[in-house]
């Protein structure tokens, strides 16, 4: 199992993001486990790198992963302050944001 690299506080996902991963033959535990390990997915080397950052800062934290269906989910990661803690951590559909 891999390493957690920060703190998730409390772990939600909405119903279209749960829909969207149970559609496609996925189970949220999957991405979930790849966005603690820093994994962050789909992402651009700039936002890959604006993550990074934020591990060290304490700012908001987003990963993007392509299902097999072909669509998107987000995992976000929101800061609670700038000591490192997180509020909570939401898989969702992008158009859920």
């Amino acid at each position: 199992m891999p390493t957690r690299r920060f703190e998730a506080g409390e772990v939600l996902a909405t119903p279209g993001g749960l829909a969207t991963l149970e559609a496609a033959g996925h189970t949220a535990a999957e991405f979930l486990t790849r966005h603690f390990a820093g994994d962050w997915g789909t992402l651009s080397k700039d936002d890959k790198a604006a993550n990074d950052a934020a591990l060290a800062d304490g700012g908001r934290l987003l990963s993007a992963y392509r299902l097999r269906s072909g669509e998107t989910v987000w995992i976000i990661t929101e800061a609670r302050g700038d000591d490192g803690r997180r509020a909570a951590t939401t898989l969702l559909r992008p158009d859920e944001y």
